[in-house]
């Protein structure tokens, strides 16, 4: 049994491409077509789809609204959101309005089939290109908000850290570094000034704080 889809887009041309090529995506059928939100809704009451491709910037009703409507009176429709937008709070909105996928108006053809399939299996899908720039734009936060003297850190300096924050006393981790006592002061030092922390439970609530050890130690 092939599922049914709605496709609705303000543009004529597009919604015609649209409608043409899920017709050739196997175990797909287009049972109806709507230009703007009001005529969405109304064709989702005559021709009951599974899914509703739905273009984000329609007339009379956005598609984020219609999509809100769907979720409310219709939760067995999954809708794809079409869109031409790349902006994460466009992407969250659909997503917070019960849309099942965000999917760029510029992906490729094989993407439509592959968006469409795993939203009817119950996922959700991001376009290839939008859901790796949300990771690029997540690393770029944290490395913003990371505490840059942390991020100085050497990695030597992150074991004593660890190490002093866990109890270990200089000659302790000396022995477990392989490392001479002296060394390791001038490590705890240099940790010190570089932090601006000057006693052992400063440095322990630092290390906590940072995740470089756990609050259990």
């Amino acid at each position: 049994m092939k599922a049914r889809v709605l496709v609705a887009d303000d543009h004529t041309l597009l919604r015609a491409g649209l409608i043409k090529l899920i017709e050739t995506i196997a175990g797909l059928e287009v049972v109806g077509e709507a230009s703007d939100g009001e005529e969405v809704l109304d064709t989702v009451q005559s021709c009951t789809p599974d899914l509703v491709l739905l273009d984000i910037a329609m007339p009379n009703i956005s598609g984020l609204e219609v999509c809100a409507t769907l979720r409310t009176y219709y939760k067995d429709i999954k809708v794809l959101m079409l869109s031409m937008h790349k902006e994460q709070q466009y992407v969250q909105k659909a997503l917070q309005n019960g849309a099942s996928g965000y999917l760029l108006k510029d992906s490729a053809p094989d993407e439509l089939a592959i968006a469409i399939h795993t939203v009817l299996q119950g996922k959700t899908y991001l376009s290839t290109a939008l859901a790796q720039g949300m990771v690029n734009d997540m690393v770029h936060k944290l490395h913003a908000t990371a505490d840059p003297a942390e991020q100085s850190l050497t990695p030597r300096q992150r074991e004593v850290l660890k190490l002093a924050a866990e109890g270990l006393s200089t000659k302790a981790i000396a022995k477990k570094l392989d490392l001479s006592v002296k060394t390791v002061d001038t490590h705890r030092t240099n940790l010190m000034n570089q932090l601006d922390i000057h006693d052992l439970a400063g440095l322990v609530r630092y290390a906590i704080r940072n995740g470089i050890a756990s609050a259990n130690t």
